[in-house]
């Protein structure tokens, strides 16, 4: 049974960072990259919202006794396999992990627009719901 306070607290908490990090990427990529404080408030929102649905994810796997994942990642391909992400959406936004990897990391620059976290707050929102 999925904990509905963890579950309304994640989803919060990626609503938030949502409503912080959105209007920042309404400037210029010339200009948050060019402004250290933007460029830092931008990762690092994008980092609380990856670890947020990633934890998301987990909590839901596990409480539902779906098959352990290999790594962050394929956490979203298994909430897909199950039918609650649509599985198009899921192979969609999985690779948003690597994304948060490359910024955590400083592996390399990041493309911002291969998010979608506001589908997947309305998908998890609907399905979650409906789990128990």
């Amino acid at each position: 049974m999925l904990d509905q306070t963890l579950t309304t607290n994640k989803i919060n908490d990626i609503r938030n960072y949502l409503d912080e990090l959105l209007p920042l990427l309404k400037k210029e990529s010339r200009e948050i990259i060019d402004e250290s404080l933007v460029l830092h408030t931008v990762e690092r929102l994008f980092q609380l919202i990856v670890d947020s649905a990633i934890d998301l994810n987990t909590h839901i796997i596990s409480q539902s006794h779906l098959a352990v994942p290999a790594d962050y990642q394929s956490t979203f391909i298994v909430l897909g396999e199950n039918k609650i992400l649509p599985m198009e959406f899921a192979l969609e936004i999985a690779p948003s992990v690597g994304l948060r990897n490359l910024i955590v990391h400083k592996y390399g620059n990041v493309d911002m627009k291969r998010m979608d976290y506001l589908q997947y707050l309305k998908l998890v929102s609907a399905t979650v719901i409906n789990i128990d």
